[in-house]
């Protein structure tokens, strides 16, 4: 499983091809797909992709879920839509610990606490604030980010993180 799409550079293709290959390359928005292309025909992988943020250049993409409504791509991996950062942002949590949260969720080191990147959202700040509200219906100890840093937290704790930065996002929306 490849989760967004980094450049196709021959020693990462030949550590993946190492590791076994990859069967699935799961895409959480419109613009972090570079190669996706090449992952595709080198490993012969079906790639996943929101419809709302499927583009030309992503128009092949072989699963293109809709809708707004949670989406089992497999028995341990599930697709959440999360609008905001784009339209069709979604993040994917794989055997209910690992959150990989695309451009949506991060980890503020200097600060301890979960973050979103309100200058980089491109669609929605206020559906942004509210999609990352359900995710508080899921438990996971990891979050997984495109850009920023991963954290491990205790399950509990990483609830009151994401519950905290949910409340802020809410504020500066304007919603709460």
């Amino acid at each position: 499983m490849l989760v967004d799409s980094p450049r196709f550079a021959k020693p990462l293709v030949k550590n993946m091809e190492a590791m076994g290959g990859v069967r699935r390359m799961l895409l959480t928005h419109q613009d972090d797909v570079a190669d996706h292309e090449k992952f595709a025909a080198h490993f012969g992988c079906e790639r996943v992709l929101h419809r709302n943020d499927v583009r030309s250049r992503t128009a092949a993409v072989e699963r293109q879920p809709a809708g707004h409504d949670p989406i089992e791509i497999d028995r341990d991996l599930l697709m959440i839509p999360t609008p905001g950062h784009t339209r069709g942002h979604a993040v994917y949590l794989y055997r209910s610990e690992f959150l990989f949260s695309g451009d949506h969720l991060a980890w503020n080191e200097p600060r301890e606490r979960l973050y979103a990147f309100r200058d980089a959202c491109w669609y929605s700040w206020p559906e942004q604030a509210e999609s990352m509200s359900r995710l508080l219906d899921y438990r996971f100890s990891w979050v997984l980010p495109g850009h920023g840093r991963p954290v491990h937290l205790d399950p509990e704790r990483m609830h009151d993180e994401l519950e905290r930065c949910v409340q802020w996002m809410k504020r500066v929306a304007g919603g709460v």
